[in-house]
């Protein structure tokens, strides 16, 4: 009987770690398909995404009209509260999952303003488009914004 519980219980468990897609590779960011919103459209984004859940470490390229910026983040999945630098100051970052879609909470602080920015990541059938719709939370008001990225090579 143990036997046959431990044997049922194992295809459940491999159901359950494919719902997480892997979000590891470089990611170029489609302009064409991706809303910004009322922020200015740069003319790259390019992400290299290690992800060995729940450790995620993301590296971000975007070229811009303020000139190139870059980011390095290291956080983790379930859920632990991490702190990260964004542009030059600190946020505070969580990401958990739900299903097979990434939830990632941020909080920083801008010229003593609280801007908060919650993103759902989601990854296509077939792993190659990864959409992260972004909503953030300003005191001059909420907006929403939506990368579409290719995996490249």
């Amino acid at each position: 009987m143990l036997r046959r519980l431990l044997l049922l219980s194992i295809p459940a468990a491999m159901l359950m770690a494919a719902d997480k897609p892997d979000l590891s590779g470089h990611w170029v960011a489609d302009l064409s398909k991706s809303d910004f919103g009322m922020m200015p459209v740069p003319s790259k984004i390019e992400r290299d995404i290690e992800h060995k859940d729940p450790a995620i470490t993301v590296k971000t390229t975007q070229v811009g009209e303020r000139g190139e910026m870059k980011t390095d983040s290291s956080y983790s999945t379930d859920g632990k509260e991490a702190t990260i630098k964004m542009r030059g100051r600190e946020a505070k970052v969580k990401a958990k999952w739900d299903g097979a879609k990434l939830k990632v909470n941020t909080k920083s602080e801008f010229n003593g303003m609280e801007i908060g920015q919650e993103e759902t990541w989601t990854v296509s059938d077939d792993g190659k488009i990864l959409t992260i719709d972004n909503t953030i939370k300003a005191p001059q008001g909420e907006f929403n914004t939506k990368l579409v990225f290719t995996k490249g090579n």
